[in-house]
């Protein structure tokens, strides 16, 4: 008896000793049906409650699962996928194997990453895992983030498409395994981790469906990561229901929620999901949408993301045949419209709030083709192509408060950008009544960009990014501007611009300073007589005597030297010349990357890039209410001999008299009453 026992006792520890010597099997090892379904049981199960087994299709799942036969019912599932016709947009065929190689893409497979233009390497655990968590070299969580997107994956799946080497989809299968195992299990919180934020969550859930239909047939991914992939995707989709954000967060996380709901409607709760999207994406669109067409942020940058990730979500709204209100469509084309006018001759966007100077060039081309716009055509073609627009050249976009004045369509055109509007709902810079300059092809003056949210550059440079002092602005008793109101409820009316057929005129105020003592106004008027130059006229209004520092940002391309009381550019083509008509008794100063006593003169035309540039600061003292006037006067070579004076002043308002050699113009700039801004006289 007792050795029946032990007999049996000795059988029992042996298969012990071999279930957990396959629970703990390398999780790099675990490639098929049967492996996975062993050592993440419980995942497995839960990914296949997360089906609706009644959908059409699923009956031999359903079969299966019901009778206990995980490892069939997962066969079928994925016989499924094979032999459907879901996401037939996403499904490839795949490329006849070689051995080509791209250099670029070898390096992600040495787990080297590129973000926000930092290279690094992330690093493997003890376990083997790599270490998601990684900051980079510079320490920066946005680094860590932005890394769990997965846009290097992305780019690695197009590297094995176009070459059809077996070893960058060998990556993808162990990449995905990696991540899947080691992020598990599912926290179902809202989060800030680099595995579980937000947009990190939204990024993933449009990558990995393009992945999941792109390889289905591959050899090379292996069922194990393909069931794990479709066990994690309705995570993504619960997070993004249930913990999105709102501004250009939220397009981005719902649009993925539409994302993951459209590609794989055999899940339960796709078509709540999709439901439920619908619903929150139309609302989103009337709140952060401006009734002219741009995004509550009053940033070009992230306008752009909220119009991508709405055109995004139409997009997958059509494909699963769920028709949206006519008002969507016609609030993405006003959003193209937007860009496609305050874009520069250069094809390169407004650089305001957080934002890099990239090109809007296709991106515009793209909307002139998909709304029938030959007039958008026309604008970033420079007239190449298209149909000249009967508008223009210069606009204004009341709700926003953004004017752009222009001499024409062509690549030489003057261009600028006057900021008039209110703070923004996000990513807000302190910089009302800045101005932007460009012309000839250049960029003069300049907003001095972004540099970095977190890190070591952020830590340097963001509160000098963010600071009045990094933009074109006056800082009164060394001040620069409060945070001011968020949104607003109404457009700006026409007493503050006005469009003729030879000038522009424009006008808006600004009078909360940070931890000023007393009351001081700021009015900012900018004149621009169309093809010849700007005037930008400064009136402030104070209780007492003050010291205004006028600051103008150089774009770092061009040389720049002070002349007496002038600053001007000395290129080979295209300049601009800065002339103080008031004459303030100015202490004159040329700033350029300067470090202490503050930051000051630095610019970043890209995230994590930036150089020094010029500054030129213009200080003064004033008693009381004084008016600055500033001549702003593009050429294509040397500058011309031009004089400008001051002929009356008000309280209302000043007239300017401007000559050269061949024309004299006088000019009446009113503070206020656009009605009453005129050029008196051209001769």
């Amino acid at each position: 008896m007792f050795k029946i026992i032990n007999t049996l006792l000795l059988f029992a520890f042996v298969l012990c000793i071999h279930k957990n010597a396959t629970a703990q099997q390398d999780w790099k090892d675990i490639n098929t049906v049967e492996e996975v379904c062993t050592n993440y049981t419980e995942t497995i199960e839960n990914m296949l409650d997360q089906f609706n087994l009644d959908y059409p299709g699923l009956e031999k799942v359903k079969r299966d699962f019901e009778s206990g036969n995980l490892v069939n019912a997962c066969y079928e599932l994925l016989e499924y996928y094979k032999n459907g016709n879901t996401a037939s947009d996403l499904r490839k065929t795949l490329p006849k194997k070689t051995d080509q190689t791209k250099s670029e893409t070898d390096t992600i497979l040495n787990n080297v990453f590129v973000v926000q233009n930092v290279r690094g390497k992330v690093p493997y655990l003890t376990n083997g895992h790599r270490d998601w968590y990684y900051k980079g070299p510079n320490n920066d969580k946005e680094w860590a983030w932005l890394s769990n997107r997965h846009s290097q994956l992305n780019n690695v799946f197009n590297t094995y498409l176009e070459t059809g080497n077996p070893k960058y989809a060998q990556y993808i299968d162990l990449f995905l395994k990696d991540f899947i195992i080691l992020g598990m299990p599912y926290p179902a919180i809202k989060s800030s981790t680099s595995v579980w934020r937000g947009l990190e969550v939204s990024f993933r859930a449009k990558v990995w469906p393009k992945i999941f239909y792109g390889l289905l047939g591959s050899d090379y991914i292996s069922p194990a990561t393909q069931l794990l992939l479709l066990s994690s995707l309705p995570d993504h989709a619960h997070y993004n229901r249930n913990f999105h954000s709102s501004n250009n967060w939220l397009t981005m996380e719902i649009s993925a929620l539409a994302t993951v709901a459209a590609y794989f409607p055999e899940y339960k709760n796709s078509e709540e999901w999709l439901d439920y999207a619908i619903e929150t994406m139309t609302q989103s669109m009337k709140d952060q949408v401006y009734a002219d067409g741009v995004q509550t942020e009053l940033s070009s940058h992230y306008h752009n993301v909220s119009l991508h990730n709405f055109e995004l979500f139409q997009e997958i709204c059509d494909r699963a045949n769920r028709k949206l209100p006519d008002f969507y469509n016609r609030t993405i084309e006003a959003m193209y419209g937007y860009i496609a006018h305050m874009v520069r001759p250069s094809g390169f966007r407004v650089m305001n709030n957080d934002g890099d100077r990239g090109s809007d060039q296709n991106l515009i081309l793209k909307g002139a083709k998909k709304f029938g716009h030959e007039d958008w055509k026309y604008i970033v073609t420079n007239g190449q192509t298209g149909r000249r627009p009967e508008d223009g050249p210069s606009y204004f976009y009341p709700w926003a408060g953004h004017f752009v004045s222009r001499s024409d369509f062509d690549r030489d055109a003057h261009w600028s950008f006057f900021d008039m509007g209110p703070w923004g709902s996000g990513h807000q810079h302190n910089d009302k009544l800045h101005l932007s300059v460009s012309a000839y092809g250049k960029d003069f003056l300049v907003d001095s960009g972004r540099f970095a949210y977190t890190g070591e550059v952020a830590e340097k440079f963001r509160p000098y990014a963010k600071s009045s002092a990094a933009h074109n602005l006056l800082l009164i008793d060394g001040k620069g501007q409060q945070n001011g109101p968020t949104l607003t409820d109404k457009p700006l009316d026409e007493d503050h611009f006005k469009i003729a057929t030879n000038f522009d005129y424009a006008s808006s105020s600004f009078d909360q300073y940070i931890d000023l003592e007393g009351t001081a106004k700021q009015t900012r008027v900018v004149f621009y007589v169309r093809g010849q130059f700007w005037v930008v006229v400064d009136n402030i209004e104070t209780d007492r005597p003050r010291r205004i520092d006028a600051l103008w940002h150089w774009h770092p391309e061009n040389t720049v030297i002070k002349d007496r009381y002038t600053v001007k550019t000395l290129n080979e083509r295209g300049n601009l010349t800065l002339v103080p008509v008031s004459r303030q008794n100015f202490d004159i100063q040329l700033i350029k990357g300067q470090e202490t006593p503050e930051i000051q003169a630095w610019y970043s035309p890209e995230y994590n890039l930036y150089e020094p540039n010029t500054t030129s600061s213009y200080s003064c003292e004033i008693k009381g209410n004084s008016t600055l006037v500033w001549l702003l006067m593009p050429s294509d070579k040397e500058s011309p001999n031009i004089k400008a004076k001051i002929k009356s002043r008000s309280k209302e308002g000043i007239t300017l008299s401007v000559s050269t050699k061949v024309k004299k113009w006088l000019l009446n700039i009113p503070f206020y009453e656009s009605a009453d801004a005129a050029i008196e006289k051209s001769q």
